[in-house]
């Protein structure tokens, strides 16, 4: 007896089995409508299994397969399985999960995905069969689909009323294929006209394309670190350029697709011939859905997306390109906890395809990669221009500050401004300042459902957690001894805005954070703003330090860089190599010289001195000394048990539990169970968190170990306690 297995969306690691019904081994990948409790509900027909054994229990069969769309091949059914393995994620909730929302649910598809008809083979030789005595209505369909290779459905429905439940029942029956035909892409016009030039290429450059498109169609991926300004970009077209003269597919991720759409233009007036879709969670469904299909149909010549775009179904894939590769935006956080940057690799390497990964300070893991020899190692060291922006340290223990600007800064602004061009003031803290604070009995604002301090908001007059979104009205007194002297402490974009407006009356500020963004059309106007020359002063966060090229823009201040010094998260100093390099990067990219001023206490820490001298190879290859000294990665592997629960208590009993179970299991002592502890943030929305650490020193142990731990972590955890497990962690 043969039943069919399908991957159903809910947290149980294992496949639903079910009677085949109109299903067979040609709709494998296709969406199937299954009886679930006590509805329907869509799930992925992942395969057949042959069994002679009886069942215990009585199985419903398959009620309906879903043909609107093409069935996912198995290099992506391949990949998913792999994902769910390695990532200890249920197999069901994955595939479900790498589908668009709207192909998640049952109904129609959006109308927007007008539907086309064609005859199967078995349609066919009924067509031309002998007429029967009695001409009926399916006949007439299926002699009208004969004619035509693909007919959609207006056509049909004019041979008679009784036509659309008569073609129903034929593609019921099989002798009729109704497919997806997508409608093209909507596709907005570029923010900025770019000329359509195709510029000299560096010897660098060159040599890096030549690299990249030499390898005869085969597996090999590249890190191409290049200084910010480089032309990183200009490589990726060039190869971008040879996979479509092959007839390939592109696929370019990008951590976040809305802060690039100088890219999005970018490559529409290069590539004005090929078609270019968008796969991003800022889509409509239907938009989504649409260019989901498209890619998988092989009508998309380049597929741009964020992370969740590394799961897309690409038929004629021949080059991935991961941009800014080392970003945290990468690692999903949520469900099924991957890194896009690596499911990237895997699929490169299963499909066999060069893969380029891009970064002006590359991960520390893909540059150890690089070292030894696992990755090819490509170098763009200097800017076409031929000038790298000027980095200096503002010792701040020297200096008075006003709203956390230096005199050195606020000269600097002056002199930009004189010079009629645009300055960056970049802190990396939204708000008007972190923390409210009584100055008689010490009293800080804290969220009531997390163990976070509220943020002022002045503007709206708010208190709001940045971690859960609890939002009150800012206090007239202080809540604990009435005293009305409440002082904001420390700075956020909002309060340095505010200064920099006293400061200079005359010049056009614009504010770039979370909360000035909100609507799809905001950052879109900002952005025509800038370009235009009609802001003097940018303020603004993370959101600014990557991803934009703003050619007037020459001066870039760095405020409050010394907070992510003291942090317990050993990829802290990291972080803020990146961030600052790629800050430091907005500055003189056009014709005219740039300027980067970096404020700090300790400017002969060796992470500032590394920044001022641009010299990324001296900075990674000390970090990764210290993390071979302390085993850390890439030196080892990490998993991370994270457990949360609203009794106080409950995740930390757990955790214990799961320790002693871990610590049983792993015989082998280069697996190392650590102990549980709270959570960094230990407290959010209402849920007490803690985590516990697992390090092995090689990754099929620790792989080993999980495939044995994980299923004994459910019944540990019984109902109070939510868990997951954090394969590759990047957040301690």
């Amino acid at each position: 007896m043969e039943i069919a297995r399908v991957a159903i969306d809910v947290p149980v690691d294992t496949l639903f089995d079910y009677l085949p019904g109109p299903a067979t081994a040609a709709d494998v990948g296709r969406r199937v409508l299954v009886p679930f409790g006590r509805t329907d509900t869509v799930g992925v027909l992942h395969g057949f299994a042959a069994t002679e054994e009886p069942f215990d229990r009585k199985l419903k069969p398959v009620a309906r397969v879903l043909q609107d769309v093409q069935p996912l091949d198995d290099r992506i059914l391949r990949l998913l399985d792999f994902c769910a393995r390695y990532y200890h994620y249920p197999l069901g909730a994955t595939v479900m999960g790498a589908l668009p929302p709207r192909l998640r649910r049952t109904g129609a598809l959006p109308s927007k995905l007008a539907k086309v008809y064609a005859l199967s083979e078995s349609g066919r030789k009924r067509a031309l069969a002998q007429a029967p005595a009695r001409i009926s209505l399916q006949w007439r369909i299926l002699r009208l689909l004969a004619v035509e290779d693909e007919t959609g459905s207006a056509p049909l429905r004019a041979l008679g009323p009784g036509a659309p439940a008569a073609l129903r029942r034929l593609v019921t029956a099989r002798y009729v294929e109704e497919k997806a035909l997508v409608a093209p892409a909507v596709e907005p016009a570029p923010i900025i006209a770019y000329p359509i030039l195709r510029p000299t290429l560096t010897q660098e450059q060159a040599r890096a394309v030549e690299a990249i498109c030499g390898g005869d169609e085969q597996y090999r991926p590249w890190l191409l670190h290049g200084i910010t300004g480089s032309g990183k970009t200009e490589v990726y077209l060039r190869a971008l350029e040879q996979a479509l003269s092959q007839g390939k597919q592109v696929l370019y991720l990008v951590p976040e697709i809305n802060l690039t759409p100088q890219l999005e233009a970018f490559l529409r007036s290069r590539a004005a011939e090929a078609r270019l879709i968008p796969l991003h969670s800022g889509l409509g469904e239907g938009d989504r859905a649409r260019n989901w299909i498209a890619a998988q149909r092989g009508e998309a010549d380049i597929i741009l997306g964020t992370r969740l775009a590394v799961f897309t179904p690409i038929p004629r894939l021949g080059l991935i390109v991961v941009d800014e590769e080392h970003d945290a935006s990468f690692k999903q956080q949520e469900g099924l906890r991957y890194s896009a940057r690596d499911v990237a690799v895997m699929r490169a390497r299963q499909a066999g395809i060069p893969i380029v990964l891009g970064s002006a300070t590359p991960a520390l893991e893909s540059y150890a990669q690089a070292l030894a020899g696992r990755y090819g190692l490509l170098r763009l060291n200097s800017r076409p221009s031929g000038r790298s922006p000027a980095i200096s340290l503002v010792d701040t223990g020297r200096e008075c500050l006003q709203e956390g600007l230096s005199a050195t800064v606020r000269k600097a602004l002056v002199d930009c401004l004189d010079r009629g061009e645009q300055g960056l003031v970049f802190i990396n803290r939204r708000g008007y300042a972190p923390a409210l604070y009584c100055r008689a009995c010490r009293w800080i604002a804290g969220c009531p459902r997390c163990s976070s301090r509220l943020v002022v908001h002045l503007r709206d007059r708010k208190l709001a957690c940045h971690g859960c979104g609890h939002e009150e009205r800012l206090p007239v007194a202080c809540v604990q001894c009435g005293n009305q002297d409440l002082a904001p402490v420390g700075q956020g974009t909002q309060r340095v805005e505010q200064f920099l407006a006293t400061e200079f009356p005359r010049a056009r500020l614009l504010r770039v954070d979370r909360d000035s963004t909100r609507g799809k059309i905001v950052w879109q106007g900002m952005r025509e703003e800038i370009a235009a020359e009609r802001v003097d002063i940018l303020v603004g966060t993370q959101m600014l330090a990557k991803g934009h090229d703003f050619p007037k823009l020459t001066l870039v201040a760095v405020l409050n860089a010394d907070s992510a010094l003291f942090s317990t998260d050993f990829r802290a100093a990291e972080r803020l190599f990146a961030q600052l390099v790629q800050v430091a990067g907005r500055a003189g990219r056009g014709s005219r010289p740039g300027e980067v001023l970096i404020q700090t206490e300790f400017p002969d820490h060796p992470l500032f001195q590394a920044v001022l001298a641009q010299d990324y190879d001296r900075f990674a290859q000390a970090q990764l000394a210290e993390r071979r000294r302390a085993r850390f990665p890439p030196f080892s592997y990490q998993a991370l048990l994270r457990a949360e629960a609203t009794r106080s208590g409950a995740e930390l009993d757990f955790l214990e539990r799961g320790a002693a179970e871990g610590r049983a299991l792993a015989l082998d002592s280069s697996v190392r169970v650590y102990d549980p502890v709270p959570a960094l943030r230990a407290r959010v929305a209402g849920l007490d968190r803690a985590q516990l650490l697992v390090q092995a020193e090689a990754r099929a142990k620790l792989q080993a170990f999980l495939h044995k731990w994980c299923p004994s972590l459910g019944a540990l955890a019984g109902r109070k306690v939510r868990w997951t497990v954090d394969v590759d962690p990047l957040d301690l």
